[in-house]
């Protein structure tokens, strides 16, 4: 076992450090009171649970391994009186999806989650591993199976003071988050069905790893790719009016002007993630990658790049598009150059739904005794599948699973304390959000 010797500022956030002495406070009532002391009295269940889905691998590309995973956590939706389904992903070539539906009264609330991690099978990083009393190391521990188990706490102390039927509750947990299957809309067309039928959509990731904040907007993600024709010569002769520049000064120029004019704009970035240049290059868009050769005495007639847009809105994303074309038109002479874009996540846009039930959580936590939340900057958040509801519902809210720090890489770990902090404020704004419901009629 690795030895971790260091960790995240997490660990001594003073939320976490009262979290083991945290009580109901006067805001909450005797039910909310007993749904918070279910989830702790369940803890020790909960983290064997977490430790058995861990101890899977559920690498994207692992397709047995993730329906695995679903299926451990099929049964235990099943117990508490969902019924799911799995949805095949061989249409989109990954495993697929685990859909779990309860019906009730109230509004209809869909949780979303994924069962798949970035660590395939041939990655050394493979099992639950006990660091000491708050700490736990493993794939995908908190991105994102242990936001499942959170999720499954809350739901099962809603169970328990019988408050399941104030709402309607859809689960989707997606088998391919880390690596999305091709095409986009067929991979995500089940959650997109689902949330079309939902009111509220929230997220078990767990975002900035921040019990103070959540997340109530997402930047989307696009990719772009460059292609750029030059005039070819010997290289003394570069410059010349009936000769130019060359692809890879016309590549400089453009990706020159998109730092310059499109840079200092809130929430927007741009990165050329590949570039290629020379006589020859092969680019293959799928793997990302490619070879380039040529000579230095040659003006290169030909380059490729490769990036990827974020921005926090649609128009926002069509704006930067539009003029990232403008830019790329301003051929020099004896060149051209064309971009071409491909939509994968859209934004998680801000909006008054979202800081609404961003409110309602908050005083839930102070309620709880945990403190006040509030919302992550955009930057700091990440593409999610939540952003796939955004549009079709009346408010969501992200980054309320497990917490932790690392994700990604094969020192990934969970602040276990987070576990009680996460799964209560959870449990007790869904009841909240059915109770509101149920008071309405």
């Amino acid at each position: 076992m690795r030895t971790v010797l260091s960790l995240s500022p997490l660990i001594c956030a003073p939320l976490l450090c009262a979290a083991g002495a945290a009580s109901v406070q006067a805001g909450a009532t005797d039910v909310e009171t007993a749904i918070a002391a279910h989830v702790q009295a369940h803890e020790q269940a909960a983290m064997a649970l977490l430790e058995q889905a861990v101890n899977i691998n559920s690498g994207t590309l692992n397709f047995a391994g993730v329906r695995r995973v679903g299926d451990l956590f099929r049964a235990e939706f099943d117990a508490l009186g969902f019924e799911s389904r799995w949805i095949d992903g061989e249409p989109f070539h990954r495993a697929g999806h685990l859909l779990a539906q309860r019906p009730g009264s109230g509004p209809h609330v869909l949780l979303i989650g994924h069962l798949d991690t970035v660590f395939e099978k041939t990655s050394p990083f493979q099992d639950f591993q006990r660091v000491d009393a708050h700490t736990a190391r493993g794939p995908g521990i908190t991105d994102m199976k242990g936001g499942i188990v959170v999720a499954l706490a809350a739901l099962s102390a809603l169970a328990a003071s019988e408050a399941l039927g104030d709402l309607q509750i859809t689960v989707m947990l997606t088998g391919d988050e880390e690596d999305v299957g091709e095409p986009v809309d067929l991979a995500r067309a089940a959650l997109v069905q689902a949330a079309i039928a939902a009111d509220i959509a929230i997220g078990l990731e767990n975002a900035d790893d921040d019990p103070a904040t959540a997340v109530t907007a997402r930047r989307g993600s696009s990719d772009w790719l460059l292609k750029v024709e030059a005039r070819s010569a010997h290289s003394s002769q570069i410059f010349r009016e009936d000769v130019g520049a060359g692809a890879v000064y016309e590549t400089a120029r453009i990706l020159e002007g998109f730092y310059a004019e499109l840079r200092d704009e809130a929430y927007l970035t741009f990165n050329p993630g590949i570039v290629l240049g020379g006589a020859d290059v092969d680019f293959h868009a799928e793997e990302l990658s490619g070879r380039a050769s040529g000579k230095n005495n040659i003006i290169a007639p030909r380059a490729v790049v490769s990036g990827d847009l974020r921005t926090l809105s649609v128009e926002q994303r069509e704006r930067a598009k539009d003029r990232m074309r403008e830019i790329v038109a301003r051929h020099r002479p004896h060149t051209r150059a064309e971009i071409s874009f491909r939509d994968a996540y859209p934004p998680l846009s801000p909006t008054e739904g979202n800081r609404s039930l961003l409110g309602m959580y908050d005083q839930v936590s102070r309620d709880l005794g945990f403190g006040p939340v509030t919302a992550v900057d955009p930057r700091r958040a990440g593409a999610a599948d939540v952003s796939f509801a955004a549009e079709h519902v009346d408010m969501a809210i992200d980054g309320l699973g497990l917490l932790g720090g690392r994700n990604h890489t094969e020192d990934e770990y969970a602040d276990l304390r987070t576990f009680k902090v996460q799964a209560q404020r959870l449990a007790l704004l869904l009841y909240r959000l059915g109770r509101e419901h149920s008071d309405q009629r």
